[in-house]
């Protein structure tokens, strides 16, 4: 989830900068010097322990490597495992379930929620996972599960998140860091599991990873120049997939006036002269957004940017009780302690109980687990990470040949399809005036409108109908049936 900003702090920030690489000088000892002859693969996960971890290392990631172990929960109809992505004292934890159609075949995903500091455990047990938490002691099967047509990851990112953590206090707080341990993890697992060898990897998330699999997608990419250099085989990246993204950040600043006070998703919420008012302010914040954050990125001055938007956009519709992540509905209970959703207490309730930490092979106890990290949050937040141009890494990864599917609930408000379409129809890639052209028009599951979309070359926006920020969550199976026909490569 991608929560609104509130308290807003004074911060400074700095920009956030690739590298161009420069992280795996590392490792250039260990490439110069590897020999696949001292590299020997696991290959095969049915030889995976259920009562300890099995250590996955690569001569290439010296610092870097994987735990993994049989954990079957959840499904119940396919393998399931859990472990850690490690980086010297740096602990990323993981689920992965292995596909209910043909795990020997089909494609593989990776899944991150957003915040940022929100654990995947929302999309694993409240949206796309094999089984959904109700209470704490009611666990349901999932038929709509995103694993019904692949094999899936579901990572809790950046460490201090969910399980996820540091032994002496390191932190993450940009986008680009967290994704070199992502890339690191995908080679090292493709490397070692042969036959998952070559299969299309899609990168997914929702909200705040409209900023993450961007990033990520482009470490992953990135990373193959290395792997063929040392003669091995490269991670088959095939596509992006971002569910409610916040990508752009000043398109959808902007958009929050359209979604509140315009009969688009929904009829108006706000009073029409709190509407009034924002009119009146939107050319000051569109201009000073884009001076400030976008065309010349100045830290003080983006912050001033932000504090004058959002208190004329956000906090009018805070004051509304609506939902932020689905407009059609007040929000249910306190956002702090229920995010609107109560079901969100019940899967922490279900991840603090001690026998389910012990089937997970969770490293030590937590006694308080959350399914969101204040912390991560702030760090994100005072770094000024949610201006950092992703939509760029979108151009350049469609310039490259890997799919993007950009997907919208359309009753979503903080990371919504106003928003979302304006940010593709900027996009600068040379399929801009093709894509630009293309009228929306309805696609239907099951002869029934399900959404609106547009798509040319390898991009293709969607949205659907009665779904809020969480589209697995509201409507399954039409976003079983969207996630179903982009692996197949088929239009809607």
């Amino acid at each position: 989830m991608h929560r609104p900003p509130a308290p807003f702090s004074k911060a400074t920030g700095q920009r956030v900068l690739a590298d161009d690489g420069a992280w795996l000088a590392s490792g250039v000892a260990s490439l110069n010097a590897y020999d696949d002859r001292t590299f020997t693969p696991l290959e095969d996960l049915s030889v995976l322990s259920s009562t300890e971890y099995t250590v996955l290392e690569h001569p290439l990631f010296p610092h870097h490597s994987v735990r993994i172990k049989k954990s079957d929960f959840c499904d119940g109809t396919v393998p399931a495992y859990t472990g850690y992505i490690d980086n010297d004292a740096r602990h990323l934890f993981f689920y992965f379930f292995e596909s209910r159609d043909n795990p020997d075949k089909d494609d593989v995903i990776f899944w991150t929620n957003g915040g940022p500091g929100g654990s995947s455990a929302i999309g694993l047990f409240m949206e796309l996972g094999p089984c959904r938490v109700i209470t704490p002691d009611n666990v349901t099967f999932n038929p709509y599960s995103w694993n019904a047509y692949a094999n899936i990851f579901f990572v809790d990112q950046p460490v201090g998140v969910g399980f996820s953590y540091a032994e002496y206090g390191e932190t993450v707080d940009n986008s680009v860091d967290a994704g070199r341990d992502i890339a690191v993890f995908t080679a090292i697992f493709f490397e070692h599991f042969t036959k998952f060898k070559g299969r299309p990897f899609h990168m997914a998330g929702e909200s705040y990873a409209g900023r993450y699999i961007p990033v990520f997608a482009t470490e992953v990419y990135e990373l193959n120049a290395k792997l063929l250099q040392a003669g091995l085989n490269p991670v088959n990246l095939s596509s992006i997939m971002i569910g409610n993204g916040c990508t752009h950040e000043p398109t959808m600043t902007s958009s929050y006036y359209n979604m509140q006070c315009q009969n688009i998703s929904v009829p108006p919420v706000q009073s029409l002269k709190t509407c009034i008012a924002m009119k009146q302010g939107l050319p000051l914040c569109e201009k000073m957004m884009n001076r400030s954050c976008d065309d010349a990125f100045n830290p003080i001055d983006c912050t001033a940017a932000s504090l004058f938007c959002y208190s004329l956009l956000m906090d009018p519709f805070v004051d509304t009780g609506y939902n932020p992540y689905d407009i059609s509905e007040l929000c249910d209970g306190p956002y702090e302690d229920t995010l609107c959703y109560p079901v969100t207490k019940h899967i922490q309730a279900f991840l603090n109980r001690p026998d389910v930490q012990h089937t997970l092979g969770v490293d030590d106890p937590v006694k308080n687990y959350s399914l969101t990290s204040e912390q991560v949050g702030l760090a994100f937040q005072l770094r000024q990470d949610d201006m950092f141009p992703t939509q760029y890494y979108i151009s350049g990864l469609l310039e490259r040949g890997i799919r993007a599917l950009i997907y919208v609930g359309a009753n979503d408000w903080i990371c919504n399809w106003v928003g979302n379409e304006r940010m593709t129809l900027i996009l600068e890639w040379t399929g801009h005036d093709e894509f630009v052209s293309q009228p929306l028009r309805e696609w239907e599951v099951d002869g029934t409108p399900a959404g609106l979309t547009r798509s040319a070359g390898p991009l293709t926006f969607a949205t659907i109908f009665g779904a809020g920020h969480m589209v697995p969550y509201n409507k399954p199976k039409e976003s079983l049936e969207l996630v179903k026909r982009w692996l197949a490569k088929e239009k809607l």
